[in-house]
């Protein structure tokens, strides 16, 4: 009879993956993944008051989340502005944009949009202008509009969703893009949905007071 105890040998045994830390206790790769993170377009509805959009760019840069674009605008109702955030974040930094977003003063409502809403953004392209026949053929084809043409340069104007944007930017690079000026997205939400929660078009929605008033936890305010 030989000593030890019964089992597979060493060999035989399972071997968990992942590593150990300074300590020796092993850690779960899973565990240990970087977040993943996900593009929202957020919309607030502001009052429209002088230095708004620098409050809010301010904001987002003290707290260092991942702005992608941003586009502010007037609404249907007088006094009030739309602001429109494209930002890339884990869905805990999602939902501290749209918490300190809230907070603001002179913000009224805050929202994120479904992912089926209505997007567009805007670009102008100022080219080359040896090729004005092939130019004007690229212009037609993502439905865009000459604004300027002269001997040595085009100015071009195309919209549309994200996707076509970065499509035609890489179709006009043949030419040589000498300038190029880009708005960023801005979003409405499709059919009857408000784009901005408790938001009725054309009609003044009352400011919904401080961050408790909203039931916005106090935590990481300025």
């Amino acid at each position: 009879m030989t000593g030890g105890l019964r089992g597979p040998s060493p060999e035989e045994r399972p071997h968990p993956e992942g590593r150990r830390n300074s300590q020796g206790i092993r850690i779960d790769p899973e565990a240990e993944a970087e977040p993943r993170t996900r593009t929202a377009v957020v919309s607030a509805l502001v009052e429209h008051e002088p230095g708004v959009l620098s409050r809010v760019s301010g904001l987002f840069s003290r707290r260092q989340f991942n702005i992608e674009s941003l586009t502010v605008g007037p609404t249907t109702v007088d006094g009030h502005a739309r602001i429109t955030l494209v930002v890339e974040e884990t869905d805990p930094g999602i939902d501290q944009v749209k918490k300190q977003l809230a907070k603001l003063k002179p913000a009224i409502s805050v929202g994120e949009l479904d992912d089926d809403a209505v997007r567009a953004e805007l670009v102008l392209l100022k080219v080359r202008g040896d090729e004005p026949d092939k130019v004007h053929a690229i212009t037609q084809m993502y439905e865009g509009q000459t604004l300027d043409a002269g001997p040595r340069t085009i100015t071009v104007q195309i919209t549309g969703d994200h996707g076509k944007i970065d499509d035609a930017v890489d179709a006009f690079r043949q030419f040589g893009i000498i300038e190029i000026a880009r708005t960023g997205q801005t979003a409405l939400a499709r059919g009857d949905t408000p784009t901005t929660p408790g938001e009725e078009p054309g009609h003044t929605a009352e400011p919904a007071g401080d961050g408790a008033d909203r039931g916005v936890p106090d935590t990481n305010s300025d």
